[in-house]
C-alpha cells in the first residue's frame, strides 16, 4: 500500500510541478530560517553547560548601595574572597579566584627563530590552582593540583601551545610576561568542548599577579577590579542560603557595615544572560524572541502550503470523487495526501539543510557567534520535530478536508470551496501571514531608524580619525617622549596620554565631597584621568572656565554638565572655583572648567557626572587625532615611533569609531535578523497570496468570462478581484500596528536616548506591504482578466 501511495504521490506532484515547486521553495525558506535560529539559540542556551558541576557553580558578585538609594551591580569579587570561602565553608566543594583578560605581552625565545612577541587583550588570566576543580578541563600534560601552585608558572591550551611553540614540546619552556617576569609552562589543556564565556588560552599562576600588577596583594580586600571573578561550587544547591549568610558575614568583617557593599551568589546559568546588570552576553528575552521569530517563519511557510493545497482543491475534488466511488476510504485518502505532503516536506528539509550549510558562515559572521552544525541528539530531535510539525500543520487540514468530500459534491465541483473551508478561512490564513510580515516590517523600520539615530547622535566629542595605541603602564617620562615625537609629524593633529579613551565600557569612579560639605555626595562621580591635551584631542567644548594645566598629579578638575544637574547648579560659572575632593586625593582641589556633556558609554546609558584630571602614574593609552589624509602612511609613522621607544613591545593600533561601533553589535545583529526575516516573511506571504489568487480565479472563471462578454473591461475585472485582498491587507495592518507598537516600545526602553515612535513608521510599513500585495494580486488577476472569455465559458 505504501508503495502505491508513493507512486501516486510522485505522479501527482510531477503533474502539478508548478505548485510543487512553490511549496518546496516556501517551506525551504521557512525551515532554513528556523534551523539557523535554532542553532543560534542553542549555542547561547548551551553556554558552559558542558561542565559537570554546572548546576552547582555560582559566581560571587557584589552590589554597591549608593547614598541616594540607587544600586550599582557589579560582576567582580576581590582576590581574598575565594580563600575566605574555602575556610568558612569547609563542607563545600571548591572556590577559586580568576583575574581574566589582563593585557599582556608574551615573548617567546625559540632556538634558531629569535624572539616572537604576542599582544593579548583577552584570553589570558591569573588563576588559582583550585580553578581546575571548579570547571572541567581535559589535561594533555601536567598536574591540575600543582601546575599553578607556584609563582611564575603558566598553563596553555593546545592551540595556544601550538601557536607559541609550534611542534616543540611546551612543557618546561619559558614565556616572558610584559618583558618583566619569566614564567615556565607546566601544563597543557585540550580545547574546550562547548560554548563558554570563559574562553581563555593562557592561565598564569595567581601568585605571579603582584609581580606584574603591583596594586594586587593576596590579602587586600580593597581591590575590586572589573576583571576579577570568584566562583564557588556547592556540594548541594540546598546550601545556597548558607552561602549567602556567609557572604554577608565576610562583607561586614572586611568592609564594615556602613560600606554599602553586599555580596551575593549568582547561578552560573544566569551569568550569560545578565546583560542589564552585570555585563552578560545576550538577554534571555532576546533569545526567546528569536525563537518565536523562527516559529513564525516556519508557521508562515506552513500557512503558505495550506493555501496552495486548498487552491488545488477544485482540481483534486474530482480525483477524490472518483477514488471514493471506486471504494477508497477516507483514511486511505488522508494517508495519500499526507504522503504527498511528507515528500514535499522531506524535500524541503533536505534543501533547507543544504541552504543552511551555505549560509551558516555568513550568519555566524553576522551574529559574531561561532555557530556549528553537527548531527548530535538535540539537533536530530529538533529536525525530527520540525518535519513532523510541518507535515501535520501543512498537510493535516488539506488532507482531512479533501478526503471528507462527498463523492457527488466532489464530482460536480460545486461546493468544494465551501466544504474545504471557503474563502473566509483562506483569508484568515493569508491575513495571518500579512500580520506577521507587517509586524516584522514595522520592527525593521523602527530598528533602522534607531540605528540611524545612534550613528548620527551628538555624542559630545569627535570620534573620527582618532587612533588608540595602548602603552606599557608606568614610566610617564617615556610616555611623554613618545607623545612629543609624534607631534613632529604633520599628519598628527593632536596627541593625548590618558588612562582610558573618552568613551569606554569600563566605568571607573567613586565617592567625593563637594565644596565645604562634610559628607560625601549621595552619588558617585566618574573619572577620566588624562593630560592637558585631552580636551583638544577629542574636541570637547568648554562652556565655562578653562582647561586643566599640565601636571603629573591631580591638581585641578574639569567637570561635565551632568555634575551640575546633580548638584542643582543652573549657571556653569557658579561651579568655577568650587572645590572637589575625590577619594584618590587627600585634599580638596579646585574645579577650573566645565565641558559640554559627552557620552562615557553607549547611548543605552544616560550621561553620568564626570571629571577630567591628571594622574600620570595611571596612564596607559595614547589617543592620536590624525588629519584624515594618508591614514596608512600615518599609521606606519606611528609604528616607527613606537619601535623607537618600545622596541620590545608589540605595536597595535585601533580606531575609536570602530571601538564605539562594538557597543551596538547586538542592535546590528537584531537589525540584520529582522530585515532578513521581514524579506522571508514577505516572500512567503506573496507565495500564499499567489495560491489564494489561484483559487479565486479558478472558482470565478465563468463569472469573469460572463462579465467580459457583457462588456466589462479588464481593469474593472482586476479591481473586482483585487478589492477583497486589499481590504485583507488593511485589516492585517490594523492588527499588526498595535502589536508592532508594543513590541518596539519595549525594545526602545533599553536606550536612554531613543527615537519616538511616530506615525510614519507604521504608515511606511502599511504602504510597503500594500504595494507588495498589490503587485502580486494585479499581476495574477490581470492574466485572468485578459484571458479569452470563450474558453472560460466553454470549460466544464
Amino acid at each position: 500500500m505504501l508503495r502505491n501511495y508513493l507512486k501516486t504521490a510522485l505522479r501527482n506532484l510531477r503533474c502539478q510541478h508548478r505548485f510543487t515547486l512553490l511549496n518546496i521553495v516556501g517551506l525551504t525558506i521557512g525551515m532554513t530560517g528556523g534551523i539557523l535560529i535554532f542553532l543560534f539559540v542553542r549555542h547561547h542556551l548551551s553556554t558552559d553547560r558542558h561542565h559537570s558541576k554546572f548546576n552547582r557553580i555560582y559566581r560571587i558578585v557584589y552590589d554597591q548601595h549608593l547614598p541616594d538609594g540607587s544600586i550599582e551591580y557589579n560582576p567582580e569579587a576581590p582576590w581574598p574572597m575565594a580563600s575566605a570561602l574555602r575556610s568558612e565553608l569547609p563542607g563545600e566543594e571548591q572556590a577559586a579566584f580568576l583575574s581574566m583578560n589582563q593585557e599582556l605581552t608574551l615573548s617567546i625565545d625559540l632556538p634558531g627563530q629569535g624572539v616572537k612577541r604576542f599582544l593579548m587583550h583577552s584570553g589570558s588570566a591569573f588563576a588559582e590552582p583550585e580553578w581546575f576543580g571548579v570547571f572541567d578541563f581535559q589535561w594533555l600534560a601536567g598536574n591540575p593540583e600543582t601546575a599553578l601552585s607556584e609563582p611564575n608558572t603558566v598553563v596553555l591550551t593546545e592551540s595556544s601551545a601550538r601557536r607559541y611553540f609550534g611542534a616543540l614540546d611546551p612543557i618546561g619552556r619559558r614565556i616572558r610576561l610584559n618583558d618583566t617576569v619569566d614564567a615556565t609552562v607546566t601544563g597543557v589543556l585540550a580545547e574546550p568542548v562547548g560554548a563558554t564565556d570563559l574562553d581563555l588560552d593562557v592561565y598564569i599562576s595567581v601568585a605571579t599577579l603582584p609581580s606584574l600588577k603591583p596594586g594586587y596583594a593576596a590579602g587586600d580586600w580593597s581591590v575590586l577590579n572589573s576583571t576579577d571573578r570568584v566562583f564557588v561550587v556547592l556540594k548541594d544547591i540546598r546550601s545556597f542560603s548558607n552561602l549567602e549568610t556567609t557572604l554577608a558575614g565576610i562583607a561586614a568583617r572586611s568592609y564594615g557595615s556602613d560600606a554599602g557593599l553586599s555580596f551575593h551568589a549568582q547561578p552560573l546559568a544566569d551569568v550569560h544572560f545578565d546583560v542589564k546588570r552585570r555585563g552578560g552576553v545576550i538577554r534571555a528575552s532576546m533569545l526567546w524572541s528569536l525563537a518565536a521569530l523562527g516559529v513564525l517563519l516556519v508557521l508562515t511557510a506552513c500557512i503558505n502550503f495550506v493555501n496552495m493545497a486548498t487552491a488545488q482543491a477544485l482540481r483534486r475534488g474530482k480525483e477524490v470523487g472518483v477514488r471514493k466511488i471506486l471504494g477508497s476510504s477516507r483514511g486511505q485518502l488522508t494517508a495519500q495526501f499526507l504522503v504527498e505532503t511528507s515528500l514535499v516536506a522531506v524535500s524541503s528539509l533536505l534543501a533547507a539543510l543544504l541552504l543552511t550549510a551555505l549560509l551558516l558562515p555568513v550568519f555566524s559572521s553576522w551574529a559574531k557567534t561561532p555557530l556549528q552544525f553537527y548531527f548530535d541528539t538535540p539537533t536530530v530531535l529538533f529536525l525530527v520535530l520540525l518535519i513532523v510539525i510541518v507535515i501535520f500543520l501543512a498537510g493535516g487540514y488539506p488532507s482531512i478536508t479533501l478526503s471528507g468530500l462527498l463523492p457527488v459534491t466532489a464530482l460536480r465541483g460545486k461546493l468544494i470551496g465551501h466544504t474545504v473551508g471557503g474563502l473566509q478561512l483562506r483569508q484568515l490564513l493569508v491575513g495571518a501571514q500579512f500580520v506577521i510580515g507587517q509586524v516584522l516590517m514595522i520592527g525593521a523600520i523602527v530598528v533602522a531608524a534607531q540605528m540611524r539615530y545612534i550613528q548620527h547622535a551628538d555624542i559630545g566629542f569627535q570620534k573620527e580619525n582618532i587612533v588608540l595605541v595602548n602603552l606599557p603602564p608606568g614610566r610617564p617620562a617615556l610616555q611623554q617622549a613618545f607623545k612629543n615625537e609624534l607631534r613632529n609629524y604633520p599628519s598628527v593633529k593632536d596627541v593625548s596620554i590618558s588612562f582610558l579613551p573618552l568613551s569606554t565600557p569600563g566605568m571607573y569612579g567613586g565617592t567625593f565631597k563637594f565644596g565645604n560639605r562634610d559628607q560625601d555626595e549621595k552619588f558617585v562621580i566618574r573619572e577620566r584621568f588624562a593630560d592637558a591635551d585631552y580636551l583638544d584631542t577629542y574636541g570637547l567644548k568648554l562652556i565655562a572656565g578653562r582647561n586643566i594645566t599640565p601636571s603629573d598629579t591631580i591638581k585641578e578638575y574639569v567637570v561635565n554638565e551632568a555634575l551640575l544637574r546633580k548638584l542643582n547648579i543652573q549657571d556653569p560659572q557658579q561651579i568655577i572655583g568650587q572645590s572637589l575632593q575625590y577619594y584618590r586625593s587627600a585634599i580638596p582641589l579646585p574645579i577650573v572648567g566645565v565641558v559640554r556633556d559627552f557620552h562615557l558609554q553607549s547611548v543605552h546609558e544616560a550621561v553620568q557626572p564626570c571629571f577630567i584630571a591628571s594622574s600620570a602614574d595611571l596612564y596607559r593609552q595614547a589617543s592620536i587625532r590624525l588629519s584624515g589624509q594618508r591614514i596608512q602612511q600615518s599609521l606606519r609613522q606611528i609604528e616607527g615611533v613606537w619601535q623607537k621607544f618600545y622596541p620590545t613591545q608589540v605595536f597595535e593600533a585601533t580606531f575609536l569609531d570602530e571601538n564605539l561601533a562594538r557597543y551596538y553589535e547586538t542592535e546590528i545583529l537584531i537589525s540584520r535578523l529582522v530585515d532578513t526575516a521581514t524579506l522571508v516573511a514577505i516572500l512567503i506571504g506573496c507565495l500564499g497570496l499567489y495560491g489564494l489568487m489561484t483559487f479565486v480565479v479558478i472558482q470565478r472563471t465563468k463569472e469573469i468570462g460572463i462579465r467580459r462578454v457583457l462588456g466589462a473591461s479588464a481593469v474593472s475585472v482586476v479591481k473586482l478581484l483585487a478589492d477583497d485582498f486589499l481590504r485583507l491587507v488593511l485589516m492585517a495592518f490594523l492588527v499588526a500596528a498595535p502589536i508592532g507598537w508594543y513590541l518596539m516600545n519595549r525594545w526602545l526602553e533599553d536606550f536612554a536616548y531613543r527615537i519616538e515612535l511616530e506615525w510614519w513608521c507604521f504608515g511606511a510599513a502599511g504602504l510597503s506591504m500594500t504595494g507588495v500585495a498589490l503587485v502580486t494580486v494585479v499581476s495574477h488577476s490581470l492574466k485572468a482578466a485578459l484571458a479569452n472569455p470563450v474558453k472560460s465559458l466553454r470549460s466544464e
